[in-house]
């Protein structure tokens, strides 16, 4: 399959237009058009539904933009690491990582990076632990940041010093607001904001002493802060951990540790047998580096 044709399908695919989206790609739309008619022949499938007005994907085309994608970013990515100079530190860094105040370890030490190695560009990507697993088992991500229960057995390591806490985002008018720690009993009957990974895994259910799945779960989510305009109109309190949202500077909000007191650990992880950029090995060192000065402290 060749990869030009996969920027045009991605290109129509993103403008709904396929004269759009020869003007992106600076090609006749006879040209594009051609193209991905002899794509779909080869593939013996339907990848574009014609409107009138809009182009859209069928169910084979949605699931040959997300391959596409994955395709183009590793070529691009591999591209940049095979022509940067081998006398400057140049190129780029993809992090994966899920949300975490701790994430600030990772950002000195971009900073850092940056301050020495001006030419060198970091690129973040946000999600929970299966989104992150499987860009960095696809080669997408130069490094990733685990947060608890992650399965490391196909990866290189290393712990950060501190742990996150969980505990519960609520209200300050939410009766269990007036509480200084909140107790498996405390989550009975009430609506409960949930992690999806964490419903999914099942990971609080030694905590709570039976199948965390069976309590009032209201919403999941993946991202904090958009579950935190959910606490604040009222649909219930947010399982999350401490330090996403600062409830200093959102006044109605207050968060309340469980009890006993639930941690999880974090972790650095890249694939094993990792070929790295200079830039990206570079940064490796830095981290590292960086692991021992904050034990040294």
């Amino acid at each position: 399959m060749d990869l030009r044709v996969l920027q045009y399908f991605l290109a129509i695919a993103r403008e709904g237009n396929i004269t759009k989206a020869a003007e992106s790609m600076h090609v006749t739309q006879p040209t594009l058009s051609r193209q991905i008619k002899e794509l779909e022949t080869d593939l013996g499938k339907q990848l574009l539904i014609r409107g009138s007005r809009r182009i859209t994907l069928t169910d084979e085309g949605m699931l040959l933009r997300k391959r596409a994608e994955e395709i183009v970013s590793l070529l691009e990515k591999t591209e940049g690491e095979i022509s940067a100079s081998d006398e400057v530190i140049s190129g780029d860094i993809f992090i994966g990582c899920g949300e975490t105040e701790k994430m600030r370890f990772i950002v000195r030490a971009a900073k850092l990076m940056r301050d020495d190695y001006p030419d060198v560009s970091f690129h973040l990507f946000s999600g929970n632990e299966g989104d992150i697993a499987e860009r960095l088992d696809k080669g997408l991500l130069d490094f990733a940041l685990f947060i608890g229960m992650a399965n490391l057995e196909k990866y290189d390591h290393f712990k950060l010093p501190d742990d996150d806490l969980w505990g519960l985002l609520l209200r300050k008018d939410d009766p269990l607001a007036a509480r200084e720690s909140i107790a498996p009993r405390d989550l009975e009957g009430i609506p409960l904001l949930c992690p999806r990974q964490v419903l999914l895994n099942n990971d609080m259910s030694g905590w709570l002493g039976r199948d965390f799945r069976k309590l009032n779960i209201a919403a999941t989510y993946n991202l904090v802060y958009n579950v935190s305009l959910m606490v604040e109109e009222g649909m219930g309190a947010a399982l999350c951990i401490d330090g996403l949202i600062n409830v200093f500077g959102r006044g109605g909000l207050c968060f309340r540790p469980l009890e006993p007191k639930v941690t999880a650990g974090l972790v650095i992880a890249w694939k094993k047998y990792q070929v790295f950029s200079r830039a990206a090995e570079t940064f490796l060192t830095r981290l590292q580096s960086g692991l021992a000065i904050d034990e040294d402290q």
